[in-house]
C-alpha cells in the first residue's frame, strides 16, 4: 500500500491555495448569497426551518445562518471535491468546437459547473428531499418547487464556481476523458 497521498496537483489544480479552500471560501459565500436572498423574501426558513431540519427550534437568525453557512461550506467542499477529480476536470479543460466556450477560458467553465452544481442541489435537496419528508408524514417547512429557492441555488452554485477558480489554477492541459477516443479514430 502506498503511503503518498493525492494532492490537488495531481489533478490538475495547483497554485498556492487549492480545491479545499476554494470550494470552502465559494460554499460560504455562496450561502450569504442564496441566504440574503432568502432573508428578502422568507426569512422564516433560516431561522426556523433551517435549524429544525436538525431537530432545533430555536427561532435564531444566529443559530439559523450558523446552519445554513455550515450546509454552503460543506457543499462548497464536495463540489471542489467532485470538480477537482481527473474525468470532470478533464472534461471541464476539454478542447470543444463552441468558440464562445473556447475563448471564455476556465474561470466561465467552473462557473458554469458551479450552476449546474446548484441545480443539482436545488433536485436533491429541497425538490426530492422535501418530497420523501413530505410522503413520511414529515412538513419541511419550506415549498419545495419554490422559484426563490430555485434561483438560490443557481446563484449559489454559479458564485461558488466563480470563487472556486479564483483560488484554484486550474491547467487546460490536464488529460480529457476524450483523448482516448480521440487517439482512436
Amino acid at each position: 500500500m502506498s503511503t503518498e497521498s493525492a494532492s490537488p496537483t495531481d489533478y490538475g489544480l495547483g497554485g498556492s491555495t487549492n480545491w479545499l479552500l476554494g470550494g470552502a471560501i465559494g460554499g460560504v459565500v455562496g450561502s450569504l448569497l442564496f441566504g440574503a436572498l432568502l432573508w428578502v423574501f422568507e426569512p422564516t426558513i433560516v431561522t426556523d426551518t433551517v435549524p429544525g431540519i436538525y431537530g432545533v427550534d430555536s427561532g435564531s437568525a444566529t443559530i439559523g445562518w450558523l446552519f445554513h453557512l455550515l450546509h454552503g461550506l460543506v457543499l462548497g467542499l464536495v463540489f471542489g471535491a467532485i470538480v477537482s477529480r481527473e474525468v470532470i476536470l478533464g472534461t471541464l479543460t476539454a478542447t470543444t468546437q463552441f468558440d464562445v466556450l473556447e475563448e471564455s477560458g476556465l474561470a466561465v467553465r467552473f462557473v458554469l459547473a458551479g450552476a449546474v452544481y446548484g441545480l443539482a442541489i436545488w433536485a436533491v435537496l429541497p425538490v426530492i428531499g422535501g418530497q420523501v419528508l413530505i410522503s413520511v408524514g414529515t412538513d419541511p417547512g419550506f415549498p419545495a418547487v419554490a422559484a426563490e429557492s430555485l434561483a438560490g441555488h443557481l446563484l449559489y452554485g454559479a458564485l461558488l464556481g466563480a470563487l472556486f477558480s479564483v483560488f484554484v489554477e486550474a491547467e487546460p492541459d490536464a488529460e480529457t476523458p476524450f483523448d482516448d477516443a480521440d487517439r482512436d479514430r
